[in-house]
């Protein structure tokens, strides 16, 4: 029904025109005239517009002088000329004349009211909306009338605007989906809402199916649902208001925490700058008063030794008179010589003679050995509770680490080892989930990434976001994360996880555990199960170890900054299995 009025409609359009025509022109200009409407055969192909100079090359088609000789010259280098439409090819560049019988009938149908064809810009696209008049190649539609239901470019707009007959006609802005508009059944406007089945309507659908529905305008319906639209914006807006805020706060919070650490940070190597510059002052308290009761006992002792000499000396002469006299062998001479013999002074007794051997200073040795374990155990003690009180920062800006056992099993990861990596006497089974060492290495062929120095090996897949693990072992485990960058081969230093910058790792065995990074060892106390659990958010920068038993115990968290992607790392002394 749409179509066979829009024919009609030409129909009756093109009659207007072609009556206009009879009016404004002479009989004898009839003919000419006509050819007004097919413009596009006096059109040059090259350029789209009127032929200037025309010329007609040797298989017929006729081209702009300019154009035509621009053509071909950007041939010259294929040494081949050819017709833009045809195709047809010209071994030799033709001789091109102007056509003086196509040149005069253009001059006299420019003189009679034939136009330049239109810029190619207002020809319809695929995008755009098309003139229902045109024939041939449509040009771009300006407005659509309501009442015609028909879309006019300006050409074939202009009797809307010069005939009375179409004044009441309403003109709106095309658009290619108005054929949505129109009610299929009845082929009007639908300018109705119905609000019981939530759709446009026409009028004569509202007193047919839709009868008894509640029904108003579209444009009242529209009205309402802008200003429903408008609240939702405006809740919208203050939500982007509100986070805003919250964005500066945040901000501010960063700022606040950056310059809190900072002046921690200060702080505590001032007061550890004290702390050293005290026990450097100790040490040397203790140095001084060693040094002194050194000099004082070796002075007390050479000065034994010096009266000892002397004695030794006295004795030795008192023991050549006495040879000397026994020595005698006139009885008168000896019993005469007796009486005049000195008598023996009192000599120093070995039993007064108080030495300690190896024992000098050892009960000093002691006593700083003692200071020295009750200072670890006091910085142990606090850096627990130091470790402890950073992650509460760190809640203000990532969501807080996980209380309970189910709580971590939420950002639970399946990790698979990769076998690529693994030390050749590591024997990976369970679909590479179990790793097992043995004292016989296998064969494997050569592998940039393969641990040579270490029985180690990394997971496949990288440790991103909040991602949780569990593990059991048995005989001695290294279990972290590292930088897929790690040594695979060289010093044990290089390669070793928790012995360089580029890995963290925490080592167990049946009794104690050590947490190591860059070679930097804390120990662990309490007891470590054969069940570990292993936490990353590696956004915050945090990770934790925790003892499953009956219950999860923190064994030790690190924060810290992570740079590269991380990968899950194992060292192991009999089996380990992921779970």
């Amino acid at each position: 029904m749409r179509v066979s009025y829009l024919h009609r409609y030409l129909d009756w359009h093109r009659l207007v025109e072609v009556k206009l025509t009879e009016v404004l022109q002479p009989r004898g200009e009839m003919e000419l005239q006509t050819v007004q409407f097919d413009q596009e055969t006096f059109c040059c192909s090259i350029c789209l517009d009127l032929l200037k100079d025309p010329v007609t090359i040797p298989c017929g088609h006729s081209y702009c002088m300019s154009c035509i000789k621009r053509h071909w010259d950007k041939e010259n280098q294929r040494r081949m000329h050819s017709c833009p439409q045809c195709r047809e090819n010209f071994t030799e560049r033709p001789v091109i004349k102007k056509n003086s019988m196509l040149a005069a009938v253009l001059k006299q149908l420019k003189t009679t009211g034939l136009q330049a064809a239109p810029a190619d810009h207002c020809y319809a696209g695929p995008e755009d909306v098309a003139c229902d008049f045109c024939t041939g190649r449509k040009l771009k539609a300006t407005k659509f009338c309501l009442v015609c239901l028909a879309s006019y470019c300006e050409k074939h707009l202009q009797p809307h605007y010069d005939s009375a007959t179409f004044k009441k006609h309403k003109l709106v802005k095309p658009s290619k989906y108005f054929q949505e508009n129109i009610c299929s059944r009845h082929d009007e406007v639908m300018k109705i809402f119905c609000r019981t089945d939530q759709k446009c309507i026409c009028y004569l659908c509202s007193v047919d199916q839709h009868k008894g529905h509640d029904i108003v305008s579209a444009e009242a319906e529209r009205t309402e649902r802008q200003r429903e639209l408008e609240e939702r914006r405006g809740r919208i807006q203050q939500g982007i208001q509100d986070r805003e805020e919250d964005v500066k706060l945040l901000q501010q919070e960063v700022e606040a925490i950056n310059h809190s650490a900072d002046k921690t940070v200060e702080d505590s190597e001032k007061i550890f700058t004290e702390l050293i510059r005290l026990i450097q002052k100790r040490s040397s308290d203790v140095k001084q008063q060693i040094r002194s009761q050194q000099e004082t006992e070796v002075s007390r002792v050479k000065e034994l030794q010096e009266k000892l000499e002397q004695e030794i000396t006295e004795l030795k002469k008192k023991e050549a008179e006495l040879k000397q006299l026994l020595n005698t062998e006139d009885h008168n001479q000896f019993l005469h010589s007796y009486p005049s013999l000195s008598a023996l002074s009192e000599f120093t007794h070995s039993s007064s003679i108080n030495i300690r051997p190896l024992r000098h200073f050892e009960d000093v040795t002691a006593a700083v050995s003692e200071l020295r374990d009750k200072m670890q155990d006091i910085i142990r003690e606090t850096w627990t509770n130091i470790s402890l009180m950073l992650p509460e920062v760190e809640v203000l800006l990532s969501g807080p680490e996980p209380r309970s056992r189910a709580g971590f099993l939420k950002y639970s990861c399946k990790i698979t080892l990769d076998p690529n990596t693994a030390h050749p006497e590591l024997d990976l089974t369970e679909g590479n989930r179990k790793v097992r060492w043995r004292s016989k290495a296998l064969t494997f062929c050569k592998d940039p990434e393969r641990f040579t120095t270490c029985c180690q090996v990394l997971s496949k897949e990288s440790l991103t976001g909040c991602c949780y693990f569990e593990l059991e072992w048995k005989g001695r485990l290294h279990v972290g994360v590292s930088y897929k960058s790690i040594s695979r081969a060289g010093s044990s230093n290089e390669c070793h996880f928790g012995s360089n910058d580029k890995s963290w790792a925490l080592i167990c065995n049946h009794t104690d555990s050590i947490f190591c990074h860059n070679n930097v060892w804390t120990s662990i106390s309490g007891p470590v199960s054969y069940r570990i659990g292993v936490y990353l958010d590696y956004t915050a920068g945090i990770l934790s170890f925790y003892n499953i038993s009956e219950s999860m115990v923190l064994l030790h968290r690190v924060q810290t900054t992570f740079t590269e992607p991380l990968y899950a790392g194992l060292w192991v002394w009999n089996y380990c299995r992921l779970l």
